[in-house]
């Protein structure tokens, strides 16, 4: 038999390091997470020693998730907060209860679930308003009542979960094409005006990532195509160069990479998480 690889064989008595991200005792906030990648992202940053306030419109789901996040990493607090971000009394209520328990704010975490998937004309003003609540307008509140807090901390991280669709619109997904992207345009103007007071902020765009959210796109694709459910996801992942869809945990690892200290010199930036769908240079 020939030799194992060198980098395959361990130095005796080597364990791995652990890279020191620099937040530990820090506070977040993250939206929706009591599910998804807002949940693996709760939890990541939790593994950090991050104490977490973690937000979601089902109290239930939310209590759930706390409890595991506690269980997992007994040394963290968590405050959970049934909140719709799309309320902006709900944000400031979320926040200000944040504060008043962690006496500090140092990283935000802004996300929302996808608007229903459809095409052009089959789309109400109403159905962009609520589109636009749910996506934009959340990410303006969440990002206004917090900057106060991390300008008082000296600065801070903002980390937005979005989604391909801003970089490569979807077919089907014309609501979220179009709504992301605004979202991207905001964030990198925050990246410009913010970085004087020390905050750093990025934007996440998630491909094909298996959530509840992905099974209903696959659904609703699924119906429109008169495929079945399991030929439609086939048909999707043959698309991505890995041949897979990705995991929320796989997302949440570059979230609490760009919330640490380690990526200081990182702002402004839009990366995909995608296994290599979005086809664009940039």
């Amino acid at each position: 038999m020939g030799k194992r690889p060198l980098e395959a064989v361990p130095a005796p008595g080597h364990q791995p390091l652990k890279m020191d991200l620099g937040i530990a005792g820090k506070t977040a906030i993250v939206a929706a997470a009591s599910k998804g990648i807002g949940k693996a992202v709760a939890l990541a940053l939790a593994r950090e020693n991050v104490n977490v306030a973690i937000c979601a419109r089902n109290y239930s789901d939310l209590l759930q998730t706390a409890s595991e996040i506690e269980s997992c990493c007994p040394a963290i607090r968590v405050l959970p907060v049934t909140a719709d971000v799309t309320n902006s009394q709900d944000v400031k209520r979320l926040v200000k209860q944040t504060a008043d328990k962690f006496h500090r704010i140092d990283i935000l975490i802004t996300n929302a679930g996808g608007p229903p998937p459809g095409h052009f004309m089959g789309f109400s003003d109403d159905d962009w308003e609520s589109a636009i609540k749910l996506n934009l307008l959340s990410t303006i509140h969440l990002c206004r009542e917090t900057v106060p807090h991390l300008i008082k901390q000296g600065g801070g991280r903002i980390v937005n979960l979005v989604s391909i669709a801003a970089k490569q619109p979807i077919e089907g997904l014309i609501l979220s094409n179009s709504i992301r992207a605004a979202v991207i345009g905001l964030a990198k103007t925050l990246s410009q005006e913010l970085a004087a007071d020390n905050i750093l902020v990025n934007s996440i765009c998630p491909g094909w990532i298996l959530t509840d959210r992905l099974v209903s796109i696959v659904k609703k694709r699924a119906e429109s195509h008169n495929m079945s459910y399991e030929n439609t996801l086939a048909d999707l992942t043959s698309g991505i160069p890995v041949k897979r869809c990705g995991t929320p945990e796989e997302v949440a690892s570059l979230a609490v990479f760009l919330a640490s200290a380690k990526a200081s010199y990182i702002t402004g930036t839009t990366i995909q998480v995608d296994g290599g769908l979005t086809k664009g240079l940039l």
